[in-house]
């Protein structure tokens, strides 16, 4: 199953499919072999990166609309 990212209006980031999720130091978070979680986008969750539901509470708004990215900038040599 290909992995699919979803930004849900005035919520989180749903993520479904096949993936893992890392700390910095390359540790990996423990998903009980979940296939699809919601991470926080308001910064309100106590149990973060992972949604808690409390952007509803804490009134997050965010209307997401798709668009292009400028292309990446060259890395300096």
């Amino acid at each position: 199953m290909a992995t699919k990212v979803t930004v849900v209006h005035n919520g989180p980031i749903r993520i479904e499919g096949e993936f893992e999720i890392q700390d910095p130091s390359g540790k990996t978070f423990g998903l009980a072999g979940r296939t699809a979680i919601s991470l926080c986008r308001c910064g309100q969750s106590a149990n973060k990166p992972f949604c808690d539901g409390a952007h509803r509470a804490c009134g997050f708004t965010h209307t997401v609309e798709a668009r292009e990215l400028p292309p990446p900038q060259p890395k300096p040599l």
